[in-house]
Protein backbone atom coordinates (compact mmCIF):
# COMPACT_ATOMS: atom_id res chain seq x y z
CA UNK A 1 0.00 0.00 0.00
CA UNK A 2 1.30 3.58 -0.92
CA UNK A 3 2.26 5.59 1.79
CA UNK A 4 -0.77 7.84 0.38
CA UNK A 5 -3.37 5.51 0.73
CA UNK A 6 -5.16 7.36 3.50
CA UNK A 7 -5.00 10.86 1.61
CA UNK A 8 -8.73 12.50 1.36
CA UNK A 9 -9.66 14.99 -1.92
CA UNK A 10 -7.99 17.68 -0.20
CA UNK A 11 -4.37 16.36 0.12
CA UNK A 12 -3.85 15.98 -3.25
CA UNK A 13 -3.64 20.33 -3.26
CA UNK A 14 -0.18 19.64 -1.31
CA UNK A 15 0.67 16.36 -2.79
CA UNK A 16 3.58 16.47 -4.77
CA UNK A 17 3.34 15.12 -8.78
CA UNK A 18 4.96 11.63 -8.15
CA UNK A 19 2.85 10.80 -5.09
CA UNK A 20 -0.62 11.47 -7.35
CA UNK A 21 0.79 9.40 -10.45
CA UNK A 22 1.92 6.46 -8.24
CA UNK A 23 -1.09 6.79 -6.47
CA UNK A 24 -3.18 6.41 -9.63
CA UNK A 25 -0.89 3.92 -11.46
CA UNK A 26 -1.62 1.42 -8.43
CA UNK A 27 -5.41 2.27 -8.35
CA UNK A 28 -5.30 0.97 -12.19
CA UNK A 29 -3.15 -1.74 -11.31
CA UNK A 30 -5.79 -2.88 -8.59
CA UNK A 31 -8.35 -2.24 -10.68
CA UNK A 32 -6.47 -4.72 -13.52
CA UNK A 33 -6.37 -7.29 -10.55
CA UNK A 34 -9.88 -7.51 -9.91
CA UNK A 35 -10.84 -7.41 -13.09
CA UNK A 36 -8.77 -10.73 -13.94
CA UNK A 37 -10.14 -12.32 -10.35
CA UNK A 38 -13.79 -11.74 -11.48
CA UNK A 39 -12.88 -13.22 -15.06
CA UNK A 40 -11.33 -16.09 -13.64
CA UNK A 41 -14.33 -16.42 -11.29
CA UNK A 42 -16.28 -16.11 -13.96
CA UNK A 43 -14.66 -18.58 -16.50
CA UNK A 44 -14.46 -21.29 -12.57
CA UNK A 45 -18.50 -20.94 -12.50
CA UNK A 46 -19.46 -21.08 -16.17
CA UNK A 47 -16.88 -24.11 -16.49
CA UNK A 48 -18.48 -25.57 -13.00
CA UNK A 49 -21.91 -25.48 -14.81
CA UNK A 50 -20.97 -27.01 -17.62
CA UNK A 51 -19.61 -29.89 -15.89
CA UNK A 52 -22.49 -30.71 -13.83
CA UNK A 53 -24.55 -29.86 -16.97
CA UNK A 54 -22.90 -32.85 -18.95
CA UNK A 55 -22.99 -34.81 -15.47
CA UNK A 56 -26.53 -34.39 -15.59
CA UNK A 57 -26.95 -35.45 -19.05
CA UNK A 58 -24.82 -38.90 -18.59
CA UNK A 59 -27.27 -39.31 -15.40
CA UNK A 60 -30.67 -39.01 -17.36
CA UNK A 61 -29.10 -41.43 -20.38
CA UNK A 62 -28.32 -43.50 -17.93
CA UNK A 63 -31.33 -43.44 -16.08
CA UNK A 64 -32.85 -43.98 -19.37
CA UNK A 65 -31.12 -46.99 -20.20
CA UNK A 66 -31.79 -48.47 -16.63
CA UNK A 67 -35.63 -48.10 -17.24
CA UNK A 68 -35.10 -49.51 -20.57
CA UNK A 69 -33.42 -53.14 -18.54
CA UNK A 70 -35.71 -52.74 -15.61
CA UNK A 71 -38.64 -52.94 -18.02
CA UNK A 72 -37.16 -55.97 -20.28
CA UNK A 73 -36.47 -57.82 -17.11
CA UNK A 74 -39.66 -56.98 -15.93
CA UNK A 75 -41.63 -58.38 -19.19
CA UNK A 76 -38.78 -61.48 -18.97
CA UNK A 77 -39.99 -62.41 -15.10
CA UNK A 78 -43.59 -61.75 -15.89
CA UNK A 79 -43.54 -64.32 -19.15
CA UNK A 80 -41.62 -66.62 -16.89
CA UNK A 81 -43.93 -66.21 -14.12
CA UNK A 82 -46.78 -67.06 -16.73
CA UNK A 83 -45.11 -70.34 -18.00
CA UNK A 84 -44.56 -71.33 -14.23
CA UNK A 85 -48.27 -70.83 -13.51
CA UNK A 86 -49.09 -72.42 -16.60
CA UNK A 87 -47.24 -75.47 -15.96
CA UNK A 88 -48.26 -75.80 -12.41
CA UNK A 89 -51.90 -75.50 -13.60
CA UNK A 90 -51.67 -78.24 -15.84
CA UNK A 91 -49.54 -80.58 -13.09
CA UNK A 92 -52.04 -80.18 -10.89
CA UNK A 93 -55.11 -79.49 -12.94
CA UNK A 94 -58.23 -77.70 -12.30
CA UNK A 95 -57.59 -77.49 -8.28
CA UNK A 96 -55.26 -74.72 -9.10
CA UNK A 97 -57.54 -73.45 -11.92
CA UNK A 98 -59.96 -72.03 -9.26
CA UNK A 99 -56.79 -69.91 -8.17
CA UNK A 100 -56.97 -67.55 -11.96
CA UNK A 101 -54.10 -66.19 -13.04
CA UNK A 102 -51.25 -65.48 -11.57
CA UNK A 103 -51.26 -63.09 -8.45
CA UNK A 104 -49.88 -59.05 -9.22
CA UNK A 105 -46.99 -58.42 -8.05
CA UNK A 106 -48.81 -55.92 -5.33
CA UNK A 107 -50.50 -59.48 -3.67
CA UNK A 108 -47.36 -60.89 -2.99
CA UNK A 109 -45.75 -60.57 0.45
CA UNK A 110 -42.23 -58.51 0.77
CA UNK A 111 -39.54 -60.57 -0.13
CA UNK A 112 -35.81 -60.14 0.95
CA UNK A 113 -33.84 -57.34 -0.88
CA UNK A 114 -30.80 -59.56 -1.02
CA UNK A 115 -32.11 -61.64 -3.77
CA UNK A 116 -33.75 -60.63 -7.10
CA UNK A 117 -36.22 -62.59 -9.04
CA UNK A 118 -34.89 -64.93 -10.92
CA UNK A 119 -33.90 -66.52 -7.83
CA UNK A 120 -37.56 -66.68 -6.79
CA UNK A 121 -38.44 -68.05 -9.81
CA UNK A 122 -35.92 -70.82 -10.01
CA UNK A 123 -36.60 -71.65 -7.06
CA UNK A 124 -40.59 -71.91 -8.14
CA UNK A 125 -39.16 -73.67 -10.70
CA UNK A 126 -37.73 -76.69 -8.83
CA UNK A 127 -41.26 -76.98 -6.59
CA UNK A 128 -43.17 -76.96 -9.71
CA UNK A 129 -40.47 -79.92 -11.43
CA UNK A 130 -41.21 -81.38 -8.22
CA UNK A 131 -42.66 -84.84 -8.19
CA UNK A 132 -43.78 -87.22 -5.10
CA UNK A 133 -42.59 -90.51 -4.72
CA UNK A 134 -45.40 -92.85 -5.50
CA UNK A 135 -46.72 -94.67 -2.30
CA UNK A 136 -46.52 -98.18 -2.26
CA UNK A 137 -49.97 -99.74 -2.66
CA UNK A 138 -50.66 -101.71 0.55
CA UNK A 139 -52.78 -104.64 1.18
CA UNK A 140 -56.34 -102.21 1.73
CA UNK A 141 -55.49 -100.44 -1.33
CA UNK A 142 -54.86 -104.25 -3.12
CA UNK A 143 -58.16 -105.64 -1.71
CA UNK A 144 -59.99 -102.04 -3.32
CA UNK A 145 -58.61 -103.17 -6.61
CA UNK A 146 -59.39 -106.71 -6.05
CA UNK A 147 -63.36 -105.25 -5.35
CA UNK A 148 -63.16 -103.16 -8.43
CA UNK A 149 -61.84 -106.44 -10.72
CA UNK A 150 -64.71 -108.02 -8.98
CA UNK A 151 -67.37 -105.50 -9.59
CA UNK A 152 -66.40 -105.31 -13.08
CA UNK A 153 -66.53 -108.91 -13.84
CA UNK A 154 -69.88 -109.04 -12.09
CA UNK A 155 -71.16 -106.16 -14.66
CA UNK A 156 -69.39 -107.67 -17.57
CA UNK A 157 -71.32 -111.26 -17.11
CA UNK A 158 -75.21 -109.68 -16.20
CA UNK A 159 -74.26 -107.13 -19.29
CA UNK A 160 -73.54 -110.11 -21.56
CA UNK A 161 -76.28 -111.84 -19.93
CA UNK A 162 -78.47 -109.64 -21.17
CA UNK A 163 -77.17 -109.18 -24.69
CA UNK A 164 -77.31 -112.23 -25.25
CA UNK A 165 -81.16 -112.89 -24.01
CA UNK A 166 -82.31 -110.20 -26.23
CA UNK A 167 -80.26 -111.77 -29.27
CA UNK A 168 -82.17 -114.49 -28.61
CA UNK A 169 -79.29 -117.02 -30.66
CA UNK A 170 -81.97 -117.22 -34.17
CA UNK A 171 -80.28 -115.97 -36.59
CA UNK A 172 -82.93 -113.64 -38.89
CA UNK A 173 -80.86 -111.77 -40.77
CA UNK A 174 -81.50 -108.60 -38.03
CA UNK A 175 -79.43 -106.35 -35.84
CA UNK A 176 -79.47 -109.11 -33.11
CA UNK A 177 -77.83 -111.70 -34.75
CA UNK A 178 -74.63 -109.00 -34.08
CA UNK A 179 -75.64 -109.05 -29.60
CA UNK A 180 -73.83 -112.53 -29.14
CA UNK A 181 -70.97 -111.02 -30.10
CA UNK A 182 -71.11 -107.67 -29.05
CA UNK A 183 -71.89 -109.38 -25.60
CA UNK A 184 -68.73 -111.11 -25.58
CA UNK A 185 -66.71 -107.68 -26.00
CA UNK A 186 -69.11 -106.25 -22.92
CA UNK A 187 -67.70 -109.17 -20.97
CA UNK A 188 -64.25 -108.85 -21.70
CA UNK A 189 -64.32 -104.82 -21.55
CA UNK A 190 -65.84 -104.55 -18.02
CA UNK A 191 -62.42 -105.57 -16.38
CA UNK A 192 -60.74 -103.52 -18.28
CA UNK A 193 -62.43 -100.63 -16.85
CA UNK A 194 -62.37 -101.44 -13.91
CA UNK A 195 -58.60 -101.42 -14.57
CA UNK A 196 -59.20 -97.89 -15.59
CA UNK A 197 -60.79 -97.56 -12.62
CA UNK A 198 -57.84 -98.16 -10.34
CA UNK A 199 -55.60 -96.28 -12.11
CA UNK A 200 -58.41 -93.24 -11.07
CA UNK A 201 -57.95 -94.22 -7.60
CA UNK A 202 -54.18 -94.68 -7.42
CA UNK A 203 -53.03 -91.50 -9.22
CA UNK A 204 -55.62 -89.68 -6.28
CA UNK A 205 -53.80 -91.96 -3.78
CA UNK A 206 -50.16 -91.11 -5.13
CA UNK A 207 -49.55 -94.81 -5.46
CA UNK A 208 -48.25 -96.31 -8.34
CA UNK A 209 -50.33 -98.86 -10.50
CA UNK A 210 -47.80 -101.88 -11.01
CA UNK A 211 -48.23 -104.59 -12.91
CA UNK A 212 -49.23 -106.51 -10.44
CA UNK A 213 -52.05 -104.60 -9.64
CA UNK A 214 -53.23 -104.64 -13.02
CA UNK A 215 -53.08 -107.65 -12.63
CA UNK A 216 -55.14 -108.31 -9.99
CA UNK A 217 -57.76 -106.41 -11.19
CA UNK A 218 -58.17 -108.26 -14.54
CA UNK A 219 -57.69 -111.37 -13.47
CA UNK A 220 -60.49 -111.02 -10.19
CA UNK A 221 -62.41 -109.39 -13.45
CA UNK A 222 -61.95 -111.79 -16.03
CA UNK A 223 -62.73 -114.67 -13.38
CA UNK A 224 -65.26 -113.21 -11.78
CA UNK A 225 -67.50 -112.81 -15.04
CA UNK A 226 -66.12 -116.30 -16.47
CA UNK A 227 -67.49 -118.01 -13.04
CA UNK A 228 -70.88 -116.15 -13.26
CA UNK A 229 -71.42 -116.62 -16.78
CA UNK A 230 -70.86 -120.46 -16.37
CA UNK A 231 -73.29 -120.20 -13.54
CA UNK A 232 -76.00 -118.33 -15.54
CA UNK A 233 -75.88 -120.47 -18.53
CA UNK A 234 -75.91 -123.82 -16.07
CA UNK A 235 -78.91 -122.49 -14.90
Amino acid sequence: MSEHAGLQPADFETADYRSVLRRLTTLDEEAANLRAEAQRWHDGRVAAADEAVRNATRAVEDAKRDVVAAQRTLEEVDARAAGLWSEYVHKVGPVAERYGRTPPPAAIPRQRSDRDAADYLDEVATKVKYTAPARPITGGVKMLFAALGFVGGVAGAILNQVLRQTGGGAADGTWKDALPVVALLVLLACPVLAVVGAKRIADRRGAGLDATAVATVLLTGLITAGLLVALLRSA
